[in-house]
């Protein structure tokens, strides 16, 4: 016979459903992908209705939703974009913990990995729920990556070099997790995760500040187009 503890707080039946079915979703979701999971499946592993999902989400397009919004915020929350740095910190300071965050989301262990892994399966075939996640969250942290290469640039945060900068960074970042595969093909020895978080932002940090050094001294636009003369004899 078990004996309730005096303090433990009573969760509502139905509001226990509703979490069985997002920690399942987000576990079948981040290992399958939206399109190849069916409902059945998350609710045989939360051990609901499959009529759970309906009353709960609206349906499979809401449960997911619900789970890309959850994934990123387990990963947010853990892993804020500044790592907690002092008010005051330098830009460089900033950039290197927005780029230890940033891997550390998509590396991460546990919930944490399921952003990573989810997000993976959204660029190569994206849903709505993307578009939300967007707008509320992802839009946010590229504005603040933007006033940090900004500073370092010394340009508006809105400057187009300024843009092609940031994503260089995030392309960076992605790539070691996304490429994974061909990585350990080319070099066996080099098996990326969440052990190698502090070479990887120490590495990333390091060439993207070497880069934005000479784009700061180089007030010319960023990108330059091929002198036509040049394009023509490449093109014989």
């Amino acid at each position: 016979m078990s004996v309730k503890h005096p303090n433990a707080v009573e969760i509502p039946a139905s509001e226990e459903t509703s979490r069985q079915l997002l920690e399942a979703a987000s576990e079948v979701f981040a290992r399958r992908g939206y399109r190849a999971t069916t409902v059945r499946e998350i609710c045989r592993l939360a051990g609901a209705n499959v009529a759970a999902v309906n009353y709960h989400y609206g349906g499979k397009e809401g449960l997911y939703a619900g789970v890309m919004h959850y994934a990123h915020q387990c990963a947010y929350e853990k892993y804020p974009p500044d790592l907690g740095l002092r008010i005051g910190a330098t830009a460089e300071q900033r950039l290197e913990a927005f780029v230890r965050s940033f891997l550390l989301r998509i590396f991460g262990d546990g919930r944490e990995a399921w952003h990573g892994k989810l997000m993976a399966h959204e660029m190569i075939e994206p849903t709505s729920a993307l578009d939300t996640l967007v707008e509320e969250r992802i839009r946010p942290m590229s504005k603040q990556l933007g006033e940090i290469v900004g500073k370092l640039l010394q340009r508006p945060a809105g400057d187009k070099s300024v843009r092609m900068a940031c994503l260089s960074i995030v392309g960076q970042c992605l790539f070691y997790h996304h490429c994974k595969p061909v990585i350990s093909r080319l070099f066996p020895d080099e098996v990326f995760g969440a052990s190698d978080v502090d070479r990887l932002a120490s590495h990333i940090t390091r060439f993207s500040l070497a880069a934005l050094e000479v784009m700061a001294k180089d007030r010319l636009p960023a990108v330059r187009a091929v002198p036509r003369r040049l394009a023509d004899a490449r093109r014989k």
